[in-house]
């Protein structure tokens, strides 16, 4: 049932993508917002508290429609509930618009506009950057944002799948990566700063949800791509990055396409109010994510490297897909 409701969700998705301002992202932020005001009393307990209400509660939520479903109404809504779940939570058209319209830019010469688009995507500054770094940034980003939002979903959601639980894991890895990154962002611009105790939970929290779903997204593009090149750089140039999962993901890409990545990163802009993206929105946290770190070996960025990570990124998803057929095929037949 999970290859099925993977396979319905991605196809809707790409046929009719959501909204920016879909009602239930703005109800995600006010829902976060809101815990934080009410039970960020700035210890460490309160920070579980409160996290364990925006991140595990609607986790739970989801989880016991999901077993409703299947015990009083049938497994064909339960499946259907499934797909309504990995549709939201889950997406290329949450990011692809940005570097879609970055890449056509840099085709087309307009190295002006790509450096403002791309300040606009991520809320940096892009004003002095060169072609090349240009290029590399968006790369960085956009591999960024496909595994957040495309594999390490599909991994939460697969794994407990196999439990019966596959909507819970959806719902659990993309609010973990929500609540971190929205009250890092709050935490900056609010008059109602987050506190400590709270920032630390969601960021160590977040990090050990993307663990493991960072290392298999890493070896599905290593196993797509140069194979021996990307695992040599993930062995030698991952923990160069400052953030541990990134770093991971974005060795093995470039590893994997034979491209520069990681060296200094770019300046952190100050967000202007409504600018997080929301729930469903690609937006990194530029200062904490990509910040200096040694260049891996590679070709220097060009405009083809885009088209390679594109290519990457689909047979990534074209591999996700077959395996989870054979398993399918496999439960089916055993």
């Amino acid at each position: 049932m999970s290859f099925f409701a993977i396979l319905f969700a991605l196809l809707i998705e790409q046929v009719r993508p959501r909204a920016r301002a879909h009602p239930i992202h703005s109800g995600l932020r006010s829902w976060a917002r809101w815990v934080a005001r009410n039970f960020d009393a700035g210890k460490s307990h309160h920070g579980w508290i409160a996290w364990g209400l925006a991140v595990v509660g609607p986790a739970i939520a989801a989880l016991a429609i999901h077993v409703v479903l299947i015990l009083y109404v049938g497994w064909v809504f339960a499946m259907l509930w499934s797909v309504a779940v990995l549709y939201i939570t889950l997406g290329f058209r949450q990011f692809s618009h940005h570097f879609t319209n970055i890449r056509d830019a840099l085709d087309a010469g307009d190295e002006g506009l790509a450096r403002e688009l791309l300040a606009q995507w991520q809320q940096v500054d892009a004003s002095e950057l060169p072609r090349s770094e240009i290029v590399r940034h968006v790369i960085e980003y956009s591999v960024l944002a496909a595994h957040r939002h495309v594999f390490g979903v599909l991994g939460w959601f697969s794994v407990l799948a196999a439990f019966g639980f596959g909507p819970a894991g959806a719902v659990l890895y993309r609010m973990s990566e929500f609540a971190c990154r929205h009250w890092n962002h709050a935490d900056r611009i609010s008059d109602h700063p987050i506190s400590p105790a709270l920032l630390s939970v969601a960021s160590r929290s977040w990090a050990f949800i993307d663990w493991l779903p960072s290392r298999v997204t890493a070896l599905g593009f290593a196993v797509v791509g140069s194979f021996e090149e990307a695992i040599d750089c993930w062995r030698n140039y991952a923990q160069r990055f400052p953030n541990d999962n990134d770093g991971v993901i974005l060795a093995a890409t470039s590893g994997a396409v034979n491209v520069r990545l990681g060296g200094e990163a770019l300046k952190t802009a100050v967000f202007a109010p409504g600018q997080t993206g929301g729930f469903g929105a690609a937006g990194l946290q530029p200062d904490a994510t990509l910040d200096s770190s040694v260049s891996t070996p590679g070709r220097e960025a060009e405009v083809g490297h885009l088209r390679s990570v594109v290519g990457l990124v689909w047979r990534s998803v074209v591999l996700w897909m077959v395996l989870l057929a054979l398993l399918t095929l496999a439960r089916l037949l055993g």
